[in-house]
């Protein structure tokens, strides 16, 4: 993902999060994102709550869910990716 200008805006920030946690940030996009989080508190609690998503789906069973909750959580990742 190309990044405008010097300095990172939430948005981009946000879109950053996932390669971020993958670790497949070049260099400079690492270190300009953890600039925008050393001073964007909001962004870094973004952070936050996605590492605690993703340690808390790495235990959940899929079969487990109620189907409706699957249902729903499906219908809600699917409705975030097309933004």
């Amino acid at each position: 993902m190309a990044l405008l200008g010097r300095d990172l805006v939430c948005q981009q920030a946000v879109e950053l999060v996932t390669a971020y946690l993958d670790d497949a940030l070049s260099w400079r996009q690492r270190r300009r994102f953890e600039a925008h989080l050393r001073g964007c508190p909001n962004c870094s609690a973004y952070l936050e709550q996605m590492r605690a998503t993703i340690a808390t789906t790495g235990r959940i069973d899929p079969d487990s869910l109620d189907p409706e909750v699957r249902d729903e959580l499906i219908k809600l990742f699917r409705r975030q990716h097309r933004r």
